[in-house]
């Protein structure tokens, strides 16, 4: 008998890391680094969420998805930083700090 939850859980991870990766940029170049609070809150329901879901396939996707969330904010600062250096354009309708 085969089990495709870990196979589900694996795509899964690389489903939501891809997802993340232009939510990152998008929020970034029309937000700056202010929604930053979001993906805390996010970051920190999926984590808690994790704890009281039965499932453990549902509460693992819930702990990644949650998870994911929190590292977003690092990125998001990463991201600001990035593109500061030139390395991303800058939203012409938006006033830097730099």
């Amino acid at each position: 008998m085969l089990h495709f939850e870990g196979l589900l859980l694996g795509l899964a991870t690389f489903l939501v890391i891809g997802i993340f990766h232009p939510i990152v940029i998008k929020a970034e170049y029309y937000y700056g680094t202010r929604l930053w609070w979001v993906f805390l809150i996010v970051g920190l329901a999926g984590a808690a969420g994790a704890l009281f879901i039965a499932d453990l396939f549902w509460s693992a996707l819930c702990g990644i998805v949650g998870f994911s969330s929190l590292w977003t904010i690092k990125e998001l600062f990463e991201q600001e930083e990035r593109v500061r250096k030139g390395w991303f354009p800058k939203n012409p309708k938006r006033t830097y700090k730099h």
